[in-house]
Formats: structure tokens, sequence, C-alpha cells
């Protein structure tokens, strides 16, 4: 869900609400990348073919947009951003602990069009 340029200018981040955030983000990013160093060793577990590693090459490629696109860290996007890596599973509601109730509400209102949009 694409919050109102006008509420998003509106949020006010307190310092604490900003290191929750960059701890969540960064969370999230290693575990995504995590994820994706386990897929490229699954890849080559599987394949004994030299070929193998262009087909590494197109994964770590496709990922990598994937990532680009997905982490963003500015505050006026940030709402957004933590309600697709709350759909997707990259944090859970614990990583969010700290943020006012009113961007919790927002995340959670962005999740659920998240899902729709994905369904």
């Amino acid at each position: 869900m694409a919050l109102d340029p006008a509420k998003r200018h509106e949020l006010h981040w307190s310092h604490k609400e900003k290191s929750v955030a960059r701890a969540a983000f960064d969370a999230a990013l290693a575990r995504e990348t995590l994820a994706i160093r386990q897929e490229v060793e699954a890849v080559l577990q599987r394949s004994k073919e030299p070929s193998a590693v262009w087909d590494i090459l197109e994964l770590l490629s496709r990922k990598q947009r994937e990532v680009e696109r997905k982490y963003d860290y500015r505050y006026s996007v940030l709402i957004g951003v933590f309600a697709r890596l709350l759909c997707e599973g990259w944090i859970a509601e614990s990583d969010l602990a700290g943020f006012s109730a009113e961007k919790l509400q927002l995340i959670h209102r962005s999740a659920e069009t998240v899902k729709e949009l994905d369904a």
C-alpha cells in the first residue's frame, strides 16, 4: 500500500525508532543475504556440471536486482519496506518493538495490501 506522500512526510521518527528501524533493516538484509548464499550453495551441491557457475551468475544477478529494489532506507518509504519484509518473513513483529502504535498500524495495513497484491 502506498502511503499518502503528505502523510509520509508527517511521520516523525524518534531517535529510538530510528535505532529500531536500522537494526530491523540490517537484520532483514543479513537474513535474506544468508538465504541467498544458502541457495547458491545448494545449486552448486546439486550440480557437478561446470556450467553451473553460469546458473549462479544468473541467480545472483536476479537476486541482486530484487534486493536493491526492496531495501531502501529512506524514512519516507520505510513503512512500505517494513510491510514487505514482514510479509516475506524477513522481519518479525518483535523486530519492530519500539515503533509507535501509528507506525505499527501503518506497517500492518500496508502488509495486508502487499499480501493482496501478491496473491
